[in-house]
């Protein structure tokens, strides 16, 4: 049985009657990332991220405010691409102009950058009281909101290296989250 199922699959691609695929079927990613680009961004989360568990000695207050001694500071890029079948296809980016990177969050402006898709920014480690490495793992609901009110395409966040969290605006102009990456 299994036989002359492949033999009719067969068949039916020689003639030129193989299933196509359909325009509401939705693609395997919203979002495709070239490895390049991604290694550059994981290099910029890393040198954000230096010394985060140097703050042992400092309270609670002193560790979240980042006014004593910041160890580490949120970075704002400004994403490249375009946007091809349903999918967010990213090929460079731009650091944000003006930028403000504070420990626990960051401003700028993409503002005249060629080709805008959106951004994407760090989330640097923060050290709990026992000097463990605490991972904001997803886009806050401030992230949302940004992405819902611009016309982006796509938001980003970089948690950790080679570890990511995705939001893209689809045809009816709601937000997917998360969105699915495709690392190329």
């Amino acid at each position: 049985m299994l036989l002359a199922g492949a033999v009719l699959c067969l068949a039916m691609a020689a003639v030129g009657f193989a299933p196509r695929a359909t325009a509401s079927r939705r693609a395997d990613a919203d979002v495709a990332l070239p490895r390049t680009i991604r290694d550059s961004m994981n290099a910029v989360f890393l040198a954000s991220n230096e010394h985060w568990n140097e703050l042992g000695d400092l309270n609670t207050l002193e560790r979240m405010l980042g006014t004593v001694r910041p160890t580490q500071r949120e970075y704002l890029g400004c994403l490249q691409g375009t946007v091809r079948d349903g999918v967010v296809r990213i090929d460079g980016w731009m650091p944000a102009h003006d930028m403000k990177r504070l420990q626990l969050a960051v401003t700028g402006s993409c503002e005249g950058v060629p080709r805008l898709l959106g951004t994407w920014h760090t989330h640097p480690y923060h050290a709990d009281l026992e000097n463990l490495p605490i991972k904001e793992r997803s886009l806050s609901p401030q992230d949302l909101e940004t992405l819902r009110t611009s016309d982006y395409a796509v938001m980003l966040v970089i948690w950790d290296v080679d570890s990511l969290d995705a939001a893209v605006r689809v045809p009816d102009g709601t937000t997917r989250h998360p969105a699915a990456v495709r690392i190329e």
